[in-house]
C-alpha cells in the first residue's frame, strides 16, 4: 500500500467509527411512533387527540409553545421518555428572578396518565421532525 493511500485510509477511520457508533445508537433508540407518508399509527393519532384535550391550552398547537409554556418539540430533543413522564405526572416549577413557570401535576388526570405514552409518541414524532403540523392522518389498521 502506498503512503498516500495509507494516510487516506487513516483519515477515514474517525468517520467510520462515528458512523458505526451512530448506527448502534439508532438501533438502541426505538421510536415510540410509526409514521409513513405523513400518516401515523393509532397510538400516535390518539396522542395528538389527547394532547389537544389536555396540553394545547398552555403549550400551543402542535407542541410548538406559547408565551405561557415552552415548546415541547424542542424540549423532547433533550428529554428522555422517563423525564417527560415524571414532569407530566408530578409537575415542575422553574422560578427565577425574571420569570415563574409552573407546570401543574397531571398525575391525577386519568385521560392524561392512561395515555401518556401516546401523547409522548405524538410529541416525539413532532420533535424528531417526521410529523408536520396539524391533524395527522391515520394509517390503515
Amino acid at each position: 500500500m502506498t503512503k498516500p493511500l495509507a494516510f487516506a485510509c487513516l483519515a477515514l477511520l474517525p468517520a467510520l467509527a462515528w458512523s458505526a457508533a451512530r448506527a448502534a445508537q439508532d438501533a438502541e433508540y426505538e421510536r415510540p411512533y410509526r409514521v409513513e407518508n405523513g400518516k401515523v399509527d393509532q397510538a400516535t393519532f390518539n396522542g395528538y387527540r389527547r394532547y389537544g384535550n389536555s396540553c394545547l391550552q398552555c403549550h400551543g398547537p402542535d407542541g410548538s409553545g406559547s408565551s405561557y409554556a415552552p415548546n415541547l418539540t424542542d424540549s423532547l430533543k433533550h428529554m428522555t421518555h422517563e423525564q417527560f413522564n415524571y414532569v407530566v405526572i408530578n409537575g415542575r416549577q422553574n422560578v427565577t428572578a425574571s420569570q415563574q413557570n409552573v407546570m401543574p401535576s397531571f398525575g391525577h388526570v386519568e385521560d392524561v396518565v392512561m395515555y401518556l405514552d401516546d401523547i409522548y409518541a405524538y410529541l416525539k414524532a413532532r420533535s424528531d421532525g417526521v410529523l408536520g403540523r396539524g391533524r395527522p392522518e391515520r394509517l390503515p389498521r
